[in-house]
């Protein structure tokens, strides 16, 4: 259908712009020669406005045939990602670096890739050189295991990267179809809000997150508790958590949906002990294959970049700001922000679980996730799609999902394709190629529409 060859076409754009304006390697000529990144940038945002026009229109014209089949549609628009530079973040390379550290016996939870030095650690942002790693056992053991075969071998590794993140974007859209079942939602729907959107494709696979391995893990965590096997949910549930720590949440999910299915007295304490000694032997032993030792516990307080965007970090930067000639530090002033984001959270949380019977365990997860980006330190675009997932799964009012819908819309285009800030010329360049990819679009649709008038007809 036209709607699919426009995404296709919106994600080779994206592709194609990346060679000259994505989160290239430093040290290689051939990408040096590329490098343009003012034409690569109009091509990136043209081809975003595409695949997002494209997902909108696909949506609507699918949305009465529930029973259709999605894979074809996410192979043809992932596919152009595949094989693209690493776009809008540079956390491949850190992936990378950490894995080789761990191979050559480094403690990643002390120290940073400036220990490694040499040509990997070259590619990690000045910014995180010094920082330990903030992910789990887990995921280190896997980009170990990844990387030791790579040699100096920099695109290698990327692509073993970026290779497991598709693998957790499988698994999420196998998951999906499951969970939004158990909630009535149409699986069609729910796969359209997640694997097919713009947000979770360019993240997941042209940034080769590790957060798709997360929610892979995560989605099919809930899904073995709905199909009544909670010892392998919270397997799953604590494999998600040991990539990144958030994941730890679905686990509460997973001892409400347990306590459900048993009966007799005290259900939810009997589901909750089980599932918490379960998680607790099931940490120590992925801790102990892993061999990184419980370093990361403390990694969990890894600093984070002082221009973050997150709801507290503004409003902490700009208290300080009115503060400071009154001698109030900028580090107090932050940090106060910060504590109160905790306890907004634990507020939602709060409110979540007073309400838990009506909205049930993926719903009110999803809420508690969003709650957990939207107040915490740290905000990236990719981090909303811990809390879509459940959601998309769970919530069947139409505003909802509209909402969730756009937010991803808007934050599909925040972010440059080399994942630094913008100035005032670049997101100039940027709204060009979002101009040029809606006329394209539109005229697209006046070619297809006379079509698709005679095949109503």
């Amino acid at each position: 259908m036209p709607a699919r060859v426009t995404g296709l076409a919106g994600s080779c754009l994206v592709a194609l712009g990346g060679l000259g304006a994505g989160a290239l390697p430093i040290g290689i000529p051939f990408f040096a020669g590329l490098k343009h990144v003012r034409i690569g940038l109009v091509g990136v945002y043209s081809g975003l406005a595409l695949l997002l026009l494209a997902w909108w229109w696909y949506g609507r014209a699918t949305r009465n045939s529930p029973a259709r089949n999605e894979w074809p549609t996410l192979a043809l628009w992932a596919a152009p990602l595949l094989v693209a530079p690493p776009l809008f973040s540079r956390d491949v390379y850190s992936y990378i670096a950490q894995g080789v550290m761990l191979g050559d016996g480094y403690d990643v939870y002390r120290a940073g890739p400036s220990a490694l030095g040499g040509f990997f650690a070259a590619q990690v942002p000045e910014i995180w050189q010094h920082t330990p790693s903030p992910y789990g056992p887990v995921f280190l053991l896997l980009a170990n295991l990844l990387t030791a075969s790579i040699g100096e071998h920099l695109l290698t590794g990327v692509i073993m990267m970026r290779l497991l993140a598709v693998a957790g974007l499988a698994l999420l859209a196998y998951m999906m179809p499951i969970l939004a079942r158990e909630a009535g939602i149409t699986p069609a729907s729910a796969l359209w809000l997640t694997v097919l959107n713009p947000l979770v494709l360019i993240h997941f696979v042209g940034g080769a997150h590790n957060d798709a391995l997360m929610v892979g893990l995560l989605a099919a965590g809930l899904a073995a508790a709905i199909r009544r096997r909670p010892i392998v949910a919270t397997g799953l549930v604590v494999g998600a958590t040991l990539v990144k720590a958030p994941a730890a949440l679905g686990l509460v999910a997973v001892a409400v949906i347990w306590a459900a299915q048993l009966p007799g007295r005290f259900p939810r304490l009997r589901a909750s002990a089980v599932v918490g000694a379960t998680a607790a032997a099931v940490t120590a032993a992925l801790t102990l294959i892993a061999g990184t030792g419980y370093g990361w516990i403390s990694a969990l307080d890894t600093p984070i970049s002082p221009g973050n965007l997150s709801l507290t970090n503004v409003l902490g930067r700009w208290t300080a700001g009115i503060l400071r000639d009154d001698g109030v530090g900028d580090v107090f002033v932050v940090n106060l922000w910060r504590w109160l984001g905790v306890l907004a959270t634990l507020i939602v949380a709060g409110l979540v679980w007073t309400c838990l019977g009506r909205l049930g365990p993926l719903y009110g997860l999803g809420i508690v996730l969003v709650a957990v980006v939207v107040f915490g330190p740290a905000l990236r675009p990719w981090y909303v799609i811990w809390g879509l997932v459940p959601l998309a799964a769970a919530a069947g009012q139409r505003w909802v999902r509209r909402l969730l819908a756009a937010a991803c819309a808007v934050l599909v285009l925040v972010v440059l394709p080399d994942g630094f800030a913008a100035d005032a010329e670049r997101f100039l360049l940027a709204a060009l190629g979002v101009l040029l990819g809606i006329v394209a679009f539109a005229g697209v649709r006046l070619v297809a529409a006379p079509t698709a008038t005679r095949l109503a007809a």
